[in-house]
């Protein structure tokens, strides 16, 4: 029998705008910015989602994270000072994973001291409407050869458990090679595949068909060309002539 986490329980659960006004009353009450994000605002809670909340401190010395369950709802909430957070917008688009912008973009205002959360708010939007920065040759390359690579293991191997692994992993490179040689941000778990999804629903779909067929029909064959068709556009596989001058180590 499954059991609910420490500290919830089960049952109707509060609506998230009002325990979202409690998390700020009883643990950041000098807030100066806060937004509530996530699956709530989108309409698209489960009974497992829980609340995102970015709340700005004035007195904050070193921005953090924290995870803590109020009235049934499990809680994530993203803590930054007034100089904190545009460096995490930085860091986030240099990744090119904009997680942070993205709650911002989409979240409800609940503070909004002398504009701050809209300021914020209007930034994240410009900043994923921009885009990513378009790879470098080097980055295509190197991403190329991850692939040729993972390929060459998922065609050799003759261990099941391998094959399963190694399909999930060569599933999620595949995938974010083709969001970024389309110009399309990245995301982690889900958002990865909501990403494809949105830039191509035919092709998530094809995904998803290529693995059922590895953990379900042990069938490799659709995979294989799945990957082989997000890498013919730009020269399919990678191998000979490829050289990293510096900064490589053994990926074992």
């Amino acid at each position: 029998m499954s059991r609910a986490p420490s500290g919830m329980r089960s049952g109707v659960r509060t609506a998230p705008e009002v325990v979202a006004c409690r998390v700020l009353t009883e643990r950041y009450e000098r807030a100066r910015a806060a937004v509530l994000a996530g699956s709530v605002v989108r309409g698209e809670a489960t009974a497992t989602s829980d609340l995102d909340m970015v709340i700005v401190l004035e007195t904050l010395d070193t921005p953090y994270r924290e995870s803590f369950v109020l009235d049934s709802w499990p809680v994530e909430a993203f803590l930054h000072n007034p100089v904190s957070w545009p460096s995490f917008f930085a860091d986030d688009a240099e990744r090119r994973r904009p997680s942070l912008p993205r709650m911002c973009a989409e979240g409800t205002i609940l503070v909004d001291v002398d504009g701050l959360a809209t300021h914020m708010k209007a930034e994240a939007q410009a900043l994923i409407d921009a885009g990513p920065k378009p790879l470098t040759n080097a980055e295509l390359r190197a991403r190329r050869y991850r692939l040729t690579d993972l390929l060459a293991d998922f065609v050799g191997s003759q261990v099941r458990g391998e094959i399963y692994v190694i399909a999930n992993e060569l599933a999620m490179a595949a995938a974010e090679f083709l969001l970024l040689v389309n110009g399309q941000w990245l995301g982690r778990s889900k958002w990865l595949y909501r990403g494809l999804a949105r830039l191509n629903p035919a092709a998530a779909e094809r995904l998803t068909a290529a693995l059922e067929a590895v953990y379900g029909l042990d069938s490799r064959d659709e995979l294989l060309r799945w990957v082989e068709e997000v890498l013919a556009p730009v020269g399919g596989r990678l191998f000979e002539g490829y050289r990293v001058d510096s900064g490589w180590r053994p990926d074992v």
